[in-house]
């Protein structure tokens, strides 16, 4: 094999896109009138079962509809399973086979009953099934390593997860001028919040609810240090904290996860995926707004005017808070460490994109907010493509500087003192911003995907199923 600086070259695309072509021509041969089989092998029962274990640990684990469709589909084809159908939902996953002949089609399914964000492992499956692909590894020895990625433990303890989540948190308060108390604070009320909702979890409660819980405990804690400041004329920029609990409270990944599917044509899931995300937004407005509103109620006087915003600032520790957010909020995913670095560098990539575009021109947050998506998106995919892994580690964290905490915070404020349309303005220009978020890192990924030849299944910008249901396909 080549070698590149002392290394062996990962193994070729094209070798992957030729041993496709060879099969899927032989089979095609098999099933014609000159040479059709008359008594057809029956497949694999553990390809079988291999194929949909797969799918349904990635699935579960956090990525696309798409990837996963991609994945199952490589496997079929490396396994030899003849005219394989695969079809991926929200929750739902099935395999169809054919043997040919008289032989009626064999069908599998696996339902998704509970979710793990969790990249290392998708990170694994994806080496899994591009070595399987390459003709790397047998039937015998794919199910030992699947066995292996489901038995392995994350690459970080679950206190370590926990800290991560709360520097989220102290980051976001960094990046907004709130200083080294309330970033301590901030750090803390997280944490105590995403514990409240671990507890809640246990004992059965509805996600909603969890959710709902750790943003009523870091706002209350939020707003406790608010009026000691008051009170006390401390000057603490005590709204950061509820704002770094936001932050770390968004539902970024099924955000970016749903336009993904709605581009790829996957309708179905990505409209489970949108309700996902308007579900979390709706138990943080819910949370937040309650507390706020109890806080007015109670004669706390908070100055839209003073409320905590990053701006378009490049100083040295709003940079080190983006970084320090998108790199924090991979931890809580679960990302390889050896992704870490680039993701922070991303991650301070969008802030400057943002904050330069701002600047310069003078366009409102959407179009900041867009450009720097848009960037994020093809580095992303490029970094992806180049180290043969996943897409979604990269993109997920890196847009979470991005994030639209503050206009949220100042929305719920605004409707809380009783100046309504500019609160319900204010949610939605935060909602906007997050769509954008999402449609700018996939808009990335498509101008990306126009240029290659193909990805785990081949599916390129000649094979690609949503491209066949449209214009792009005649």
């Amino acid at each position: 094999m080549p070698k590149r600086r002392g290394r062996p070259l990962p193994p070729s695309e094209d070798r992957l896109l030729s041993r496709m072509r060879d099969w899927r021509a032989a089979h095609e041969s098999e099933l014609s009138p000159d040479g059709l089989d008359e008594d057809p092998d029956l497949p694999d029962a553990r390809v079988i079962s291999l194929v949909l274990r797969v799918g349904e640990l990635m699935l579960a684990s956090g990525e696309s509809t798409e990837a996963v469709s991609e994945a199952m589909l490589s496997l079929s084809v490396a396994f030899e399973l003849p005219s394989s159908e695969v079809s991926v939902t929200f929750t739902n996953i099935s395999l169809s086979t054919h043997p040919g002949g008289d032989q009626p089609p064999i069908t599998g399914e696996r339902v998704v009953r509970r979710r793990t964000l969790d990249y290392f492992r998708v990170t694994e499956l994806h080496t899994l099934v591009e070595q399987s692909a390459l003709g790397l590894l047998e039937v015998e020895d794919a199910t030992a390593r699947l066995k292996q990625i489901q038995r392995a433990r994350m690459p970080y303890p679950n206190w370590g997860i926990a800290v991560c989540f709360g520097l989220i948190a102290t980051s976001a308060s960094v990046m907004m001028g709130g200083g080294l108390i309330v970033a301590t604070v901030a750090f803390l009320a997280t944490v105590l919040g995403d514990r409240t909702s671990v507890v809640m979890a246990r004992r059965g409660v509805a996600e909603f609810y969890q959710m709902t819980g750790a943003s009523v405990v870091a706002a209350t804690i939020g707003i406790g240090l608010l009026w000691v400041s008051i009170e006390l004329d401390l000057g603490f920029q005590a709204g950061a904290i509820i704002t770094g609990n936001i932050m770390a409270l968004l539902p970024g990944r099924p955000l970016v996860a749903s336009l993904q599917d709605g581009v790829s044509g996957s309708y179905v899931s990505a409209t489970a995926r949108l309700l996902e995300t308007f579900f979390t937004l709706g138990a943080i407005v819910s949370g937040v707004g309650a507390v706020a509103y109890i806080a007015v109620r109670l004669g706390l006087d908070v100055d839209l005017e003073e409320l905590p915003t990053a701006g378009t600032s490049m100083e040295p520790w709003v940079l080190v808070g983006a970084a320090g957010i998108a790199m924090a909020f991979a931890v809580s995913l679960a990302v390889p460490p050896r992704m870490l670095p680039a993701i922070g560098g991303m991650g301070v990539m969008i802030w400057v994109i943002y904050a330069g575009i701002r600047s310069v021109f003078e366009v409102p947050p959407m179009m900041g907010t867009v450009v720097g998506a848009v960037a994020v998106g093809v580095v992303g995919h490029w970094l992806a493509r180049r180290t043969r892994r996943p897409v979604l580690p990269y993109l997920i964290p890196s847009i979470a500087p991005l994030l639209p905490g503050s206009i949220l915070y100042r929305g719920l404020i605004e409707i809380t003192q009783g100046t309504m349309v500019a609160g319900l303005l204010s949610l939605v220009e935060a909602v906007a911003v997050g769509l954008a978020l999402g449609a700018g890192v996939n808009l990335g990924g498509e101008l990306m995907r126009a240029f290659q030849r193909g990805g785990l299944a081949g599916a390129g910008m000649r094979s690609r199923p949503a491209a066949r249901r449209t214009r792009g396909g005649y």
